[in-house]
């Protein structure tokens, strides 16, 4: 057999492989309803279907009058427009054209993989009120339904959450992208975490800064009847194991309130800060006023830092320390050297210190006052070793700098004697 002859028989012997056949994408598997939710709807929940399974729901309308506490939700149109009046930035400001929508979950665990999300409850203005949807999970098998009712995958929005910058949200990402394969993209939304907020408008006022401990004495809502928060991840697993959602009920009641107390709190907080005629504590003016001092709103700032030094005089030292930054800044030496004495004399701490830095500061390089920058300096170095509330590192950095003051300031006033000490060095 001659070699081509051998070539023709080894290519009858090869056999072409077939073409892989591309995989048909298969409808997703719906779940079935689960066996209790009979049950589950004699409670007054809802079912709603999509093409992932089934979630019930619960739907509240509330008419503009209605009271939580002490406060009509109705005005939160009023705190609206405020916010559109109001031309500066702020991190409690509406978000442009975006719907606003105030936002809270209740979930099985504080944290990792395996918590789930058993409740959304969503709140918005509609005509003539308001109206709360609250979407409940049947149970893992439909977790991607429920996600996808929640619609936060269609348009965005403004959130208005309590602590959901640090947990609502991070936990919808985490579950969405437990179900990435099946639902459309999870948007981005701008968030107002009131929970930041409140901490910025009562800090030093307030003990605690939990949500009931705010609705109480912010808000003078009291809740009578109300579960434990710790208790509604328990509430719900029974729910689903025993079919009953008698008591689960009472977990989205405790999910209602939480919400309209964000509706409220909303209102109050803004209200403190854009209505400047609100008579408030002077710790509290005070803490608005430095809020708006970080976001370099100065004239805002100055403004509160006013209201409470007309009220107070130097009764309340922490106003008259924030408020000579502002002064030193409009070049009002003198009245900003004033305001960090009265400061000095009464606050402890790194206030004191940085209080004194700044008028020995402004004596030596605004005031020409050498004399004084000096007094100043040694009397900051004497309160540095006594000052017990001072950290080590403050504490470092402050001697270095005093000391370095001190010897620039002897060198400017005393020249000579400052020769005469390097030669005898």
């Amino acid at each position: 057999m001659s070699y081509e002859q051998k070539l023709m028989a080894m290519k009858k012997m090869l056999t072409k492989k077939p073409k892989p056949t591309k995989k048909t994408k298969r409808d997703p598997v719906i779940p079935p309803a689960p066996p209790y939710e009979k049950n589950w709807l004699k409670t007054g929940l809802i079912k709603e279907e999509n093409q992932f399974g089934v979630v019930y729901k619960r739907i509240v309308e509330y008419d503009e009058t209605y009271y939580h506490g002490n406060k009509k939700i109705g005005d939160l149109q009023s705190t609206l427009e405020k916010w559109k009046r109001f031309d500066r930035e702020h991190p409690l400001a509406p978000k442009g054209t975006n719907k606003l929508v105030f936002f809270d979950t209740e979930t099985t665990g504080l944290k990792g993989a395996g918590t789930l999300i058993f409740l959304l409850g969503f709140m918005e203005q509609v005509e003539n009120g308001f109206r709360m949807t609250q979407y409940v999970l049947p149970g893992p098998d439909h977790e991607a339904a429920f996600l996808y009712a929640s619609k936060l995958w269609k348009e965005e929005m403004t959130l208005i959450t309590y602590n959901g910058k640090s947990f609502d949200l991070p936990q919808v990402e985490t579950r969405w992208t437990m179900n990435r394969q099946k639902l459309p993209k999870l948007l981005t939304h701008h968030q107002i975490d009131l929970l930041h907020g409140a901490r910025r408008v009562w800090k030093a006022e307030l003990d605690t800064f939990k949500l009931t401990s705010i609705e109480e004495k912010q808000l003078h809502f009291y809740r009578e009847g109300d579960i434990p928060g710790h208790l509604a991840p328990i509430i719900y697993q029974d729910a689903v194991k025993s079919g009953q959602a008698e008591t689960l009920m009472k977990v989205l009641k405790h999910n209602e309130w939480d919400i309209l107390s964000l509706v409220t709190l909303y209102i109050r907080a803004t209200n403190l800060i854009l209505e400047t005629t609100i008579p408030e504590t002077a710790i509290t003016h005070t803490n608005i006023g430095k809020w708006f001092a970080d976001l370099k709103h100065y004239d805002d700032s100055a403004y509160f830092f006013k209201e409470v030094i007309e009220k107070y005089g130097s009764d309340h030292a922490m106003s008259h320390y924030h408020y000579g930054f502002i002064l030193k800044r409009n070049e009002a030496y003198d009245k900003a050297v004033q305001s960090f004495n009265i400061a000095a004399k009464q606050l402890g701490g790194r206030e004191r210190i940085i209080a004194l830095e700044e008028v020995a500061k402004l004596q030596e390089h605004k005031l020409k006052n050498l004399a004084a920058a000096l007094e100043v300096t040694r009397n900051a170095m004497s309160f540095i070793d006594k000052d017990s509330e001072l950290t080590k590192r403050f504490r470092t950095r402050a001697e270095r700098d005093f000391l370095k003051r001190e010897m620039r300031l002897i060198r400017k006033i005393f020249p000579g004697e400052a020769q005469k000490t390097t030669k005898a060095d």
